[in-house]
Formats: C-alpha cells, sequence, structure tokens
C-alpha cells in the first residue's frame, strides 16, 4: 500500500509540472492582437517573505520538510535554535539544532506540546515528519508537535562521514574486521575535525537541548512521545526535567539499565524462531521450506566453512553486482529482514532461495534496506551515544557465540570505541526510572532488537503504566493497526489503565510467502 501510494504521489506531481510546462506554452505562443504598448522597465519586485508565526520566543517560518526517499514533503514551521557545543563552556563553539513545528490545525490549541524523539540514535526526528503527521493526526487536531533534530543528527550539525574507498570495497562491505572499523572510526573523526566534539553529543546533553527549547516556546507541558532509542532520550529528560513532562509513550522501549548492543544476538535468535515456528506450523509452508531455522543454521555453517563471491541484480539499477557471501554477511541480511513483518514475511523464501543457490532474492531486498538506512542515520552520532553511555558495560557473552549473529555486534561497537572520543555519564544514568507519569507502552510480539519484555521491565515501579504487545508486528509498531488511536485516547484521558485495547485483537501476523506469488490461499 505504501509503494503503490508514493508511486501516485509521485506520478500526480509530475502531472502536474507537465501541466504547467504546458500552460506556459500554450500561452506564450498567443499572437497579440492589439499593437505593443512602449515597453516600460518593470520594477523589480523583493521576494516575497515567508509567512512567520510567533511561539514563546521564537519566531518560525514557514518551511517544508522533506521525506527521505521519497516526494513527498510535510508544511512545518521551522527555526534554528542556537545552543553551546559544550554546555560547561559559555565560550565553547555554538551549533545550530534544526527546530520545526507541526501546527495545530485548532483556532486554540491545547497548551501541552507533543515533542518526537526519533530511534537510532541517529535518526532525525523531521525525517519523520510524513509519518508524524500521520500517526499523530488525531492529536494534532488540538496539539502542536515539535520535532528537535537531536545534535548530531539531520539538520543539528550532523556527525555524517562519508566512506572512503580504501575502508569499503564491493567485495568485502559487510565482512567484520576490527582493525579496518577502527581505521573508518578514525578516518570519521578527521573528517569531524574542526566542526565537532564527538564527546558533546550525548543523550543526557541532549535532553539538556530539549528542555532549553521548550522553555523557548513557551514552557508547555511535553507529551513525550519516543521511538526505539527515543525511548531511551524520553525517560533519561524525565528524570531530569520530570516537571516538564504531561505524559509520555515508549513505543519499542529500552530499559535504562541496557547497554545497547548486549541483547542483539539473542534477540535476534528469539525473534527469528518464532517467525520461523509460524512457518513449521503450517503444513504448506513446511512442506515447502522443511524447518527455515535449521536450513538458516545450515547456510551459516556453509558460507563460514566457504565463504565466496556471488552475483545478482542491483534491485534499484538492475546492473549485475559481486559481493561476498560470508556468515558476516548473511547475519546482517537476515537482521534487516527481521525489522518488519512484511520482511520477516519473505526469509523463509528467501533464505530457501539462498541455500539452493540463488541468493538474488536475499541481497537485492538486504541492498534496499541498507540503503534506506544509511541514508536515515548518522553514524558518528551513534559512536558519540554508545562509546559513552554503554561501550564500558558491554561484554561478548559466551552463550552469543553460536548465535546468527554472534558477537560480532559487540565486538564491533568495542572496536569503534577504543578509537571514539568519549563524553561523561550521570552516575544514575542506568538505573531504572521511577515516576507515577501515566505512561503507555507498544511492543511488537517478534520485534528483534526491543521485545516485549524490556516493555514488562521499564514498566516495573511504574504505577500509572501499561504495557500494550502488538500481535505479529516487530520494530516500532506506533502506526500499526488502531495503535494511532489508542494513543490519542491515551493522551487525552491520561488514565492508562483504563484504555480500551480491544482494538488491537485485529492484528494479525503478516503470512508467510511460500514462494512470490504470496502465501497460502
Amino acid at each position: 500500500m505504501a509503494l503503490n501510494g508514493r508511486t501516485a504521489i509521485r506520478i500526480g506531481a509530475v502531472v502536474v509540472g507537465l501541466g504547467f510546462l504546458a500552460w506556459n506554452q500554450m500561452h506564450g505562443r498567443e499572437p497579440a492582437t492589439v499593437p505593443a504598448a512602449p515597453a516600460v522597465a518593470a520594477k523589480p519586485q523583493p521576494p516575497a517573505k515567508a509567512p512567520t508565526w510567533r511561539l514563546g520566543s521564537l519566531t518560525l517560518t514557514a518551511c517544508e520538510l522533506a521525506q527521505p526517499n521519497s516526494g513527498l514533503s510535510t508544511a512545518a514551521w521551522c527555526a534554528d535554535f542556537p545552543v553551546p557545543e559544550n554546555r560547561t563552556d559559555p565560550h565553547s563553539r555554538t551549533i545550530k539544532l534544526k527546530l520545526a513545528v507541526l501546527r495545530s490545525s485548532a483556532q486554540v490549541a491545547s497548551g501541552d506540546m507533543l515533542a518526537f524523539l526519533a530511534g537510532g540514535p541517529g535518526q532525525a526526528a523531521t525525517d519523520s515528519a510524513g509519518m508524524v503527521a500521520s500517526v499523530l493526526k488525531p492529536l494534532l487536531a488540538h496539539r502542536h508537535v515539535v520535532l528537535l533534530d537531536q545534535r548530531g543528527t539531520g539538520g543539528s550539525n550532523a556527525l555524517g562521514c562519508k566512506e572512503s574507498a580504501e575502508m569499503v570495497t564491493p567485495a568485502d562491505d559487510s565482512t567484520f574486521d576490527a582493525n579496518k572499523l577502527r581505521a573508518a572510526a578514525a578516518d570519521c573523526l578527521r573528517q569531524l575535525a574542526g566542526r565537532a566534539d564527538p564527546r558533546y553529543y550525548t543523550t543526557t546533553i541532549a535532553a539538556q537541548d530539549l528542555e532549553d527549547v521548550r522553555k523557548a516556546l513557551g514552557s508547555p507541558p511535553l507529551d513525550l512521545v519516543g521511538v526505539s532509542y527515543g525511548t531511551r532520550m524520553a525517560q533519561q529528560y524525565l528524570r531530569r526535567f520530570p516537571d516538564a513532562v504531561r505524559s509520555v509513550v515508549l513505543d519499542s522501549a529500552v530499559p535504562n539499565s541496557l547497554a545497547l548492543g548486549e541483547d542483539f544476538a539473542r534477540n535476534l535468535d528469539d525473534a527469528l524462531k518464532a517467525q520461523f515456528a509460524r512457518c513449521t506450523a503450517e503444513p504448506a509452508c513446511k512442506k515447502q521450506f522443511g524447518d527455515p531455522d535449521q536450513t538458516l543454521y545450515q547456510l551459516r555453517d556453509a558460507l563460514r566453512a566457504n565463504p565466496h563471491e556471488v552475483s545478482f541484480r542491483d534491485p534499484q539499477s538492475y546492473q549485475t553486482v559481486k559481493r561476498m557471501l560470508d556468515e558476516d554477511s548473511l547475519a546482517s541480511v537476515v537482521r534487516m529482514f527481521a525489522y518488519t513483518p512484511a520482511t520477516a514475511a519473505l526469509l523463509p523464501l528467501s533464505i530457501d532461495a539462498a541455500a539452493h543457490g540463488d541468493v538474488g532474492p536475499l541481497l537485492g531486498q538486504a541492498k534496499l534496506l541498507s540503503g534506506e538506512l544509511s541514508e536515515l542515520m548518522g553514524s558518528g552520532m551513534q559512536y558519540s551515544v554508545i562509546c559513552s553511555e554503554d561501550a564500558d558495560l558491554l561484554t561478548a557473552r559466551p552463550q552469543d557465540a553460536h548465535t546468527i549473529l554472534g558477537t560480532r555486534m559487540v565486538d564491533a561497537l568495542k572496536a569503534v570505541c577504543t578509537v571514539w572520543p568519549k563524553g561523561t555519564r550521570p552516575a544514575d544514568f542506568h538505573q531504572p526510572l521511577k515516576t507515577d507519569k501515566p505512561m503507555l507502552l507498544l511492543a511488537g510480539q517478534y520485534d528483534p532488537v526491543t521485545p516485549p519484555r524490556y516493555a514488562d521491565e521499564v514498566a516495573q515501579g511504574l504505577p500509572n503504566a501499561r504495557v500494550l504487545v502488538l500481535k505479529g508486528q516487530a520494530h516500532s509498531v506506533m502506526a500499526a493497526g488502531c495503535a494511532p488511536q489508542l494513543i490519542q485516547h491515551f493522551v487525552e484521558k491520561l488514565d492508562p489503565k483504563t484504555l480500551d485495547a480491544s482494538c488491537l485483537d485485529r492484528l494479525q501476523p503478516t503470512p508467510i510467502f511460500i514462494d512470490f506469488n504470496g502465501s497460502t490461499p
């Protein structure tokens, strides 16, 4: 549906463009019926000023927020918000944060505002404007929505780096190599020198930025809506500035106690086994693929013994490309597939095809996913967060060695963090959050990175919180089914215990594809 919608809008945009050109052509050729008056030089007109909107102490200007990988944009009101890079040094470098507000259609909006906190770490909130406007549309009728690109992301001095040709080659771009990772991180630091000090791009400092923005907007109480890593930001902001928060929605929650990366291997294996169990429980799927979990591990073992170069057609350019396929690249691809119900439903089929020598379906789709992710995430900002807040707590666990992901994620993060500068972390940073603020926690049943047990852990000690597990869903679930309406009711009534969530019972897992025509009838 999403792709069809995008395509339709793109076509619509082209039609409008052609119509405009045709109108100019037709009117440009109209013959003159009256002798032309002597030419008088037209007085140049100054360009029209963009509309502005005064909110708190800020003057916002009308803007359009482009949606990555799409021709779509969302109307908003924007302003640059300058902050010191080092908050303990008033003479330090000033960086500009990109602030946008989705304006409510109400003549008199509610006194509280929604604040969307993006995932990653590294995703820019303004990149999600279209999704946020859609999911929070019922609330936008009465409330403004604040989108602040966290420092180091999007339009807020993004810590993005170009990959050098020496670091990444077409034949080995996914194979784990600690030395290559350290060299790439060092190269990124050289690119950032002179425009950013990575020590000051942490969650705690970003929470101070958000509080300054809130005050500048007139000190409204905030309804926080955080997704994935954004749930860490929500908890840290609430801990530091409890009086600023009215309510909290956590989608795909990360417990404060978690060191990012430590559970990746276990969580992925759990999600894969649960997805594959759906296949073995369905006669047609089992007949077609047998046991996908067993096939996946057999493929992993074969690639471990014999990594080799493969060819497949790039789904975007349709050119034949070559890649090294080994156990590392297989793990990366499978992990990306597990993030959404639609791609997870393709896993048994794609793994079976790869096991029989056809790697195109697996690697082609993975290339699309990785391309979109790399454009959405700022890797340098990820390093700043994880190296400052988590890396010293990470230890490769022996029990993960035989999982699909193995210990490579932990090994990779620790390798990078031997090079990357580290900021400070408050002593209570990893302590569980305790608050009586109203909180709604959403979790996907098959989430490969933030499983439902994380939401349960966060909710412990929160007397006014409720956890909802969305059946058949994976990571980032706030747009699924009736979740937008539930978020609306929660924010309006602030009573999670009595929220009628029975509409979620209609959610179902995406049927598993048994061939490229789809699932069984």
